[in-house]
């Protein structure tokens, strides 16, 4: 039977702490699984639920992007992926009754752990000017509402139309061409916030902004370097493929600052060996200083260079640019310096110099950990320069991987959603809808919380996603909104955005991706794009939370018929009826999606195309692969402070507190904690259990404080720390942001930590 939602907030700033794990999943994974899905659903409507997740006939898992294998296990989901279908097939309810105890200002007050364990939304609410609670608004009303603020801006650029990557493929094309037919391209996304800088390196090196590989591209791989990601949280499923890797001889390197127990060992849950002893991942850990990765591939290609025979000379004269400007600067890597940026020793370097001499075959993932620094675009060219070195591109078991978080967060780009459209893109929009599409670029998250702090947007419209808890400079990010005349949110759950509202507010529930979607055209189903180009239906089973919900597509459908009216060409009603009309039109805009209803309808999906990998085709301005030179650089550390990055805890996905433990890692009933090195909190007089401030220290002069940390000993490397988000976004200034994606410098953060009175 399922639980109720807590009436108050659990104490949170007294965790208990024990020492880390060094194995991931098992038996404990299932338990904690199943405990977490039946407080929520139940018993019988958990297995029921689960079995259907990342099936061929059934729904995609509203987590992570990792994509399926091609003969599925019966229970293929990961533990935070059965935490995140719990919270979405709770029977927990949010009902008008909710908002009526609830004003906005207690909302306020409470932690996001404890908005989302309420359940899920039922009715359109509405907050009007002045008032205090929202109120139950018929859907109608609803639309009339934003229409009325869209139409008095002076212009479109006025409205800014925000994305999460758990929208369906035909939701964020119908979402792109609302908000292009108004006449506007902002259409911020969660990809500014996390994989931006891999897309504008990729694109510059590479001609496409997605990685290179395949998930049978793992298994042919000798050498797979795992860098600033924590699959065991993130991305678990993952570690059922290094598994496999592994066994087919692969070796891994693992590079992060932090151990991470998934990478230590996994024990996989789905055979009799991984319940006893499990699987070692990790041949060589690299535990990297905070922001040296640039430095360390630079090391690598330099010390390569000097290798003869290393490097595939044919590679790199037919198919390759820049050669010897790049050669230039890699053969001035220095060995003082690159040690100083990545704290590692010299053997550390050697060994990992041996191992990517000894394999043919080489794939680089990496996640957060190299995209959220200022020089992370540089980074990741350092990357492809490495990959190209020794033509581990277009080469099977070799490549590029990105590992991209949310679940359709790569589809949403593929389907327009991006502020600086290609021409290319907008023509053939212009020829399939027979109107004139904007072409000046539009706003990305950073530069639309400017704009709604300066007076520039006056309506922001969300489709999914927690905006305010994702955004960095929590403090300005919230008095941006704040300052919005109208604030909109379509939503399955409550969350801190919907506490922080323009002078008129909406929540506008919809479907998950868990529960039947049927329109006038009959039952329907969506498509997603994984993380690996794979793009598959997803079809949700369970009777919707409440009669009162609307589909996203819906949604899109009926607000454009509303703020539009007739002077739209878009015959929105017949997308609203069936999507497979929908799917007609992005099979005719969208390279790679010819045919589409009919390719979809295959089971397991079907494989978009990628030039560099396919044919070793290079689209970029000069037809080849292109070296890079940058200068080297690394965050500069003064004397008394750390570099601190945020993270999530494994009770955690995105901004969704799933629980308030970090099993992992120790940590149990908090989140207001600190990762330090024993012997860096001893340099700074700063004792295990303390409580401090984080004050980030920034070069505008402006300090940003964080109250009421716990420190906990962490084998951390040496100068750096560790602390869980969105508590620690409040440190991360606005203009804090990387070169040339303005993504969010999250993960090079200096601080220092003054003594608390908290605890």
């Amino acid at each position: 039977m399922a639980s109720k939602p807590p009436k108050s907030d659990p104490v949170q700033d007294a965790p208990q702490v024990a020492e880390p794990k060094h194995a991931a999943a098992g038996l404990t994974a299932i338990g904690h699984s199943l405990r977490m899905a039946q407080a929520q659903m139940g018993v019988k409507r958990t297995a029921l639920t689960l079995l259907n997740v990342n099936q061929k006939k059934g729904f995609d898992c509203p987590g992570c992007a990792w994509p399926e294998p091609e003969h599925r296990h019966t229970a293929e989901f990961c533990e935070n992926g059965a935490k995140a279908v719990a919270e979405e097939a709770t029977l927990r309810r949010v009902t008008p009754a909710f908002f009526a105890e609830h004003s906005v200002a207690d909302l306020a007050t409470r932690s996001g752990y404890w908005l989302g364990q309420q359940g899920r939304l039922t009715h359109p609410v509405y907050l009007p000017e002045g008032g205090e609670h929202y109120e139950p608004v018929t859907w109608e009303r609803a639309f009339d509402i934003v229409a009325e603020e869209i139409t008095a801006l002076d212009s479109p650029d006025e409205a800014l139309f925000y994305t999460s990557g758990r929208t369906s493929n035909e939701a964020a094309f119908l979402y792109q061409l609302f908000a292009r037919e108004l006449g506007t391209n902002n259409l911020p996304d969660c990809s500014n916030m996390c994989h931006e800088s891999s897309g504008s390196a990729l694109s510059e090196t590479i001609g496409v902004g997605k990685g290179s590989v395949l998930l049978e591209d793992l298994y042919k791989s000798d050498l797979i370097i795992v860098a600033g990601q924590n699959p065991g949280t993130n991305h678990p499923r993952m570690l059922s493929a290094l598994e496999k890797a592994k066994a087919n001889g692969a070796k891994v390197i693992s590079v992060n600052p932090l151990p991470e127990a998934g990478l230590e060992r996994f024990k996989n849950p789905q055979t009799p060996k991984g319940l006893t002893t499990g699987a070692s991942l990790t041949d060589l850990f690299l535990q990297i200083r905070l922001g040296g990765d640039q430095a360390l591939f630079r090391l690598l290609n330099k010390l390569i260079l000097e290798t003869e025979g290393a490097v595939d000379e044919s590679f790199v004269s037919e198919h390759t640019h820049g050669f010897e400007e790049f050669a230039k600067a890699a053969r001035e890597a220095d060995w003082d310096e690159t040690l100083t940026a990545t704290g590692l020793s010299r053997e550390d370097i050697e060994a990992t110099l041996r191992m990517v001499l000894a394999s043919e075959r080489t794939i680089v993932c990496w996640a957060m950990g190299l995209t959220q620094h200022k020089h992370s675009v540089p980074t990741i060219r350092e990357v492809v320069n490495f990959l190209l070195l020794r033509g581990n591109i277009g080469r099977p078991g070799a490549g590029v991987c990105p590992v991209r978080g949310h679940s359709n967060v790569q589809g949403d780009r593929t389907m327009g959603i991006f502020e600086r459209p290609d021409p290319a893109f907008l023509d053939a929009m212009e020829k399939e809808f027979g109107f004139a599409m904007p072409r000046e670029h539009g706003y990305d998250v950073v530069r639309g919380i400017r704009a709604l702090r300066d007076g520039a947007a006056k309506v922001f419209f969300a489709m999914g996603g927690n905006f305010v808890s994702a955004s960095p400079d929590t403090e300005v990010t919230e008095a941006a909104m704040r300052r919005a005349r109208l604030t909109v949110h379509v939503s399955t759950k409550l969350n801190r955005s919907h506490a922080v509202t323009g002078a008129r507010a909406l929540i506008l529930p919809t479907l998950g991706r868990t529960e039947r979607d049927t329109q006038a055209g009959g039952d329907q189903f969506v498509t997603v794009e994984d993380s690996m180009g794979m793009v598959h239906s997803s079809r949700g089973r369970l009777d919707p939370a409440s009669r009162h919900l609307l589909s996203e597509p819906a949604i899109v459908c009926r607000l454009a018929r509303r703020v539009l009216g007739e002077k739209s060409t878009v015959p929105w009603e017949e997308f609203e009826r069936d999507y497979g009309a929908i799917r007609d039109r992005i099979g005719r805009v969208v390279p790679g999606f010819e045919d589409f209803n009919a390719r979809v309808a295959h089971p397991g999906g079907f494989t978009l195309p990628h030039a560099p990998r396919d044919e070793r085709r290079f689209p970029t301005a000069t037809g080849k692969a292109n070296f890079t030179a940058a200068p080297v650089e690394f965050p500069e550390l003064p004397e008394g402070r750390l570099l601190l990055q945020t993270l999530r805890s494994h009770d955690q996905y995105n901004t969704t507190i799933y629980g308030l433990d970090d099993r992992y890692r120790g940590i149990k009933n908090g989140r207001r904690v600190v990762l330090v090195n024993p012997s860096d909190a001893r340099d700074l007089d700063v004792l295990d259990g303390s409580y401090v401030d984080l004050v980030g220290e920034w070069s505008d002069g402006v300090e940003r404080r964080a109250p009421g940390f716990r420190v906990v000993y962490y084998p951390t490397a040496r100068g750096c720390a560790a602390a869980y988000y969105p508590e620690t976004n409040v440190l991360v200034p606005l203009d804090a942001t990387a070169d040339t994606s303005n993504t969010p410098a999250s993960k090079s953060v200096v601080v220092r930590l003054e003594q608390s009175t908290a605890g």
